[in-house]
């Protein structure tokens, strides 16, 4: 495989060499562009240009991503001259701008989690301006909600190329909607055309100097499904049957309209599910355990048509307020039979996510007799297994919801 950058370009192409094999690609420098390209606004140098050869070279890097179609429907507008770049800067400033430096002065001094962001996404507001050059993707075509290819799917992609082979280049890109609010304004300055869609716009230059670094996301193991959703594994093996060993689990998310102090109130109570589930029927602190902490334990009841009724002692490893509620059923997540996970995401309006999740092992659980004694019907075993627990599962973040959207 080889990438061919257009042989035709008049400018200098010693950033990115017009042929290469895969057996050469640096991986490590490869991924790191790829881990660590982020929103940087306090770090932008505005004092330094950034010259058109170098916007140029990374758009050519931009259009060889995939398009709908294989149609070639990407437009790119750069921005430099100062009344236009001031023009813009006014749109963002009254569009969002204000609220961000507003929500910045509230925040500060805080350790609420968006202290951080705001306080960047502020100090853009006030200096777009000054930004060496202000870079807007579009694309041929207006959304209709059809689904054909050709237009979000065939650039957003090459936008965000864009933003990897500028940080390739030492310099820095924000990531930037808000302004696509004053739809209307934008194309009267810009003059774009009907039928051409603005996606972004991205303020670019150089770094002023520090790390680029990655940040804290959920492992892949985490966030992919395999063959169905919700059906996770720790260690899939696809050379071999499915099997506990693989550490199957589940994971259920939904979106609730309650803040997560309101969705945490309620999930925080060990006994919660059982209002909800099949399967589970309530729990009871430990003797000298009188709630949840990190190392606290509790007795938990359940109930299976198959089985019978039966009960487990589980150990609280995971309590962070407002965000995270784990156990695993046992003393420890080392020695488990599952571990069981509830998790809360922000979102914006006073919005959250809530997310559940169970991860069978590493330690025998109640499955472990069952294959034992039918060695051949491993896999279907944890096949109706993940079924039980999403089906229960399901049940439990719906009935959660609907507890917590309830005035």
């Amino acid at each position: 495989m080889r990438l061919t950058i257009r042989m035709d370009s008049p400018r200098s192409t010693e950033h990115v060499p017009a042929r290469y094999d895969v057996e050469t690609v640096d991986l490590a420098s490869v991924d790191g562009v790829l881990s660590t390209t982020r929103s940087v606004r306090l770090r932008l140098d505005l004092d330094r240009p950034v010259p058109n050869d170098v916007l140029l070279d990374c758009i050519d890097i931009a259009e060889q991503g995939p398009g709908g179609g294989n149609q070639s429907s990407r437009r790119w507008l750069i921005i430099r001259d100062k009344a236009q770049k001031e023009a813009l800067s006014d749109l963002y400033w009254e569009g969002a701008g204000k609220w961000m430096v507003s929500a910045r002065d509230k925040l500060a001094g805080t350790e609420h989690r968006n202290t951080r962001v705001m306080r960047s996404a502020a100090h853009l507001a006030e200096h777009l301006t000054e930004v060496p050059a202000l870079v807007i993707p579009c694309i041929w075509g207006v959304h209709d909600d059809s689904k054909k290819p050709g237009l979000f799917d065939s650039v957003v992609q090459s936008a965000w190329s864009f933003c990897l082979a500028a940080r390739a280049r030492g310099l820095a890109t924000a990531w930037t909607t808000a302004i696509l609010n004053q739809d209307a304004e934008i194309r009267e300055i810009l003059e774009i055309p009907e039928g051409v869609t603005p996606i972004a716009l991205l303020p670019v230059a150089y770094s002023t100097g520090g790390d680029f670094a990655s940040v804290p996301r959920r492992s892949a193991e985490e966030v992919s499904y395999f063959d169905k959703w919700g059906r996770t594994y720790e260690d899939r093996d696809d050379q071999s049957p499915r099997s506990i060993a693989e550490r199957p689990g589940a994971t259920v998310e939904i979106d609730i309209d309650a803040p997560p102090d309101k969705v945490w109130s309620l999930i925080s109570d060990i006994s919660v599910s059982a209002q909800f589930s099949e399967e589970f029927q309530g729990a009871e602190w430990v003797e000298g355990h009188h709630g949840p902490a990190v190392g606290a334990q509790f007795v938990g009841t359940n109930r299976h048509p198959a089985i019978g009724e039966w009960q487990t002692t589980s150990t609280i490893t995971a309590f962070v307020e407002n965000e995270q509620f784990g156990w695993a059923v046992g003393d420890d997540e080392e020695t488990a039979a599952a571990r069981w996970r509830w998790e809360i995401d922000e979102l914006h309006g006073h919005r959250c996510r809530l997310r559940h999740t169970v991860r069978l092992g590493p330690g025998p659980s109640g499955l472990t007799p069952a294959i034992e004694a039918m060695p051949d019907k491993e896999a279907l075993i944890v096949d109706r297994r993940q079924q039980e627990h999403l089906a229960n599962m399901r049940r439990c973040v719906e009935g959660v919801k609907a507890l917590a959207e309830t005035p």
